[in-house]
């Protein structure tokens, strides 16, 4: 039947559930032609790089390119930010190679259930906990990853084998057969580098070009901009050229990719046991095996995906929603996993050569998913003949950015305690990710609760005294303030009465009241008084519903000062008060 007048309209629920029906109606021709552009371009940056993460985290090369293509499609009708793309990256790529134990099995298994949490966590709203997470703690993790990332390629681009992956055992023996390096991968993968660096330059220093100036000029400046921002495809290419000459000439002084099987891959649930050579490892194993992963990686790769669309956002005038992240991250992985994908984020890299070629929504993303579904089903055949030193140095390439060698002389300069946190997780993580993790953000939890446990508390001298404490109380800081008022209040010669400014004060609970109500009582033994002045309202309805012995409460310091904090007879406006028996106390 026909809906109601008045009834209110679901569509604005669904707008919020289903972002792609904002922008979906108001789809323009001029805004197909961007997205094209953009699509493909960012298609040609996934491709190569897919490929070359695959290797980092320690699967078959084909898994890279079934990781690429169902991000780019979900997000697009559920993502909330234009620019970002999903796919593999170097950062969640070592996570699943410290996870997964090289199995693919477990790497989907690990997307699979990640997507279930990422799922779980935006339909409840869980979003904030990422606040809890702390910048000095994501910069050492990234820091760390880009130098183990870094490192665990130099064998590729050294031509070495049989390199263990554990970080400094891989330093040890890269240098211990550093002798043993083919000189043909290392040419290759030098020429790479310096080829990536320089196009990367090239494109930093690129003056855009204006509609007013000749066509030659745009025309050439749109070819130079191509070749950089597609540097990645275009040098894989050139490497997968020579190899492929040496390969007719008869010779092959370089590591190959090998043989990467052709065609999509099947649609099906991702397999919840696992065949071994002693027996089958059923569901409980796996999950078990994988321990802290099923914590670390749901909340590391929201944790990349929001970064980047909040970074991206705040350039671009639009906000986005950390729940819809999480929802869009949750049916990514879920559905992915079922393509055969490890888990999948938000890729800067690639967020950043998409809002440069002028994306102007996520359609865009349905362009590169296509052009990966393409190089499946017709290219692979091709990637055989693409160096191993060539991907490396694309890996390099992209996570040396990640090192961020300012951040310890920014936080020396701000605030030196929080490089505790970011030295920790920095250090920790060249030992195993998840220690760096876990350990930097509870030494930032450690340090969270001692600010909390001691806030700043202002003492000025006169008749009375007066304490300001510089934040709100919460039970563990209660101590310090009991410390400090009876301290200043009974070594004061002669011992003087308290005014507590509680300005800053805007919340407390029941530990505090238990004791304040303790303190006032120990005071009274003494014949002092404790008064309190400038309480915001919320504390003050709590306090007066405590029914404090002995309760004072001044509108303002300068009449608290003005009656000595302690007589309500005083000229000034009577203080609130109250004089029954508290019955927080024990009797």
């Amino acid at each position: 039947g026909r809906r109601e007048r008045g009834q209110s309209c679901p569509c604005p629920e669904v707008r919020t559930r289903l972002p792609v029906l904002r922008w979906l109606p108001r789809y323009s021709l001029a805004w197909l032609q961007l997205d094209l552009i953009a699509g493909l371009t960012v298609g040609l940056t996934v491709v190569p790089q897919a490929l070359a993460y695959a290797e980092v985290a320690g699967l078959p090369l084909q898994y890279g390119l079934y990781s690429s293509f169902m991000g780019c499609f979900v997000y697009c009708f559920l993502g909330t930010a234009k620019d970002v793309t999903l796919g593999p990256t170097a950062i969640m790529s070592l996570l699943v190679s410290s996870y997964t134990f090289h199995e693919p099995v477990y790497a989907i298994l690990l997307a699979f259930l990640s997507g279930c949490i990422q799922l779980a966590m935006g339909l409840l709203h869980l979003g904030f906990l990422l606040d809890f997470i702390s910048c000095p703690v994501i910069k050492g993790f990234t820091s760390a990853a880009s130098v183990t990332i870094s490192f665990n390629q130099i064998k590729n681009i050294l031509g070495l084998q049989g390199i263990p992956r554990q970080f400094f055992l891989q330093v040890y023996e890269t240098l211990r057969r550093i002798r043993e390096t083919r000189a043909g991968d290392a040419i290759l993968g030098l020429a790479c580098l310096a080829a990536l660096a320089g196009l990367q330059a090239m494109k930093s220093r690129l003056p855009r070009a204006a509609c007013v100036e000749p066509l030659a000029a745009r025309v050439s400046y749109l070819i130079v901009w191509t070749c950089a921002t597609a540097r990645n495809a275009l040098v894989v290419l050139f490497a997968g050229l020579v190899a492929y000459s040496f390969q007719v000439m008869g010779s092959q002084p370089l590591t190959l990719t090998g043989s990467i099987p052709r065609g999509l891959p099947a649609f099906r649930l991702p397999r919840f046991s696992m065949a071994a050579p002693n027996g089958t490892i059923p569901f409980r194993s796996m999950v078990e095996d994988m321990g802290v992963g099923l914590a670390v990686v749901p909340l590391m790769g929201l944790l990349e995906t929001v970064a980047i669309a909040k970074a991206f956002a705040s350039q671009n005038n639009y906000r986005i929603d950390p729940n819809q992240e999480l929802l869009a991250m949750g049916f990514a992985n879920i559905l992915g996993s079922f393509v055969s994908s490890y888990p999948i984020t938000g890729s800067f890299g690639r967020t950043a050569v998409n809002a440069q070629s002028g994306v102007c929504t996520p359609a865009g993303g349905l362009v590169t998913g296509t052009l990966v579904l393409l190089s499946l089903a017709y290219l692979t055949s091709l990637f055989y003949y693409i160096p191993k030193a060539a991907l490396a140095a694309v890996i390099i390439s992209a996570v040396v950015p990640l090192f961020d060698a300012g951040i310890f002389r920014t936080l020396w300069r701000v605030k030196r305690l929080d490089l505790v946190p970011l030295c920790v997780t920095f250090l920790l993580c060249f030992w195993e990710v998840q220690y760096g993790i876990v350990a930097g953000v509870l030494v930032s939890g450690i340090l969270l609760l001692y600010s909390i446990a001691r806030p700043p508390i202002k003492v000025l001298e006169g008749d009375v005294l007066l304490l300001q404490p510089g934040s709100s109380l919460h039970f563990p800081a209660i101590e310090c303030l009991r410390d400090a008022v009876c301290s200043h209040a009974l070594a004061a010669s002669p011992p003087r009465s308290i005014i507590l400014d509680c300005r800053h004060i805007s919340s407390i609970d029941y530990t505090v009241v238990v004791g304040l109500a303790e303190l006032l009582q120990e005071l009274r033994k003494h014949g002092l008084s404790l008064a309190f002045c400038s309480l915001q309202d919320p504390v003050l309805q709590v306090l007066l519903s405590a029914d404090l012995e002995g309760f004072q409460h001044f509108p303002s310091r300068e009449e608290a000062e003005r009656c000595g904090g302690a007589d309500p007879g005083c000229g000034g406006a009577a203080p609130f008060t109250s004089t029954s028996e508290s019955s927080l106390l024990p009797t």
